[in-house]
């Protein structure tokens, strides 16, 4: 869990960051930059939930 925390709160500073270049200089390069992180992060938590929960359906089984 502590992988998932560090990846969360990277993914939220990254995107603060780059949202805050984006309305400093209106490029929309960093609103594209803001959207993909956030796509990897998403895709990064499904992951690692989805991982959690077949070890909890291995260990019932």
């Amino acid at each position: 869990m502590f992988v998932l925390r560090l990846v969360a709160v990277l993914a939220l500073l990254a995107i603060a960051i780059a949202f805050g270049l984006f309305l400093y200089t209106r490029n929309r390069r960093y609103l594209t930059w803001t959207w993909r992180i956030l796509q990897f992060a998403l895709v990064f938590v499904i992951a690692v939930m989805v991982l959690y929960v077949l070890e909890r359906l291995v260990l019932v089984i």
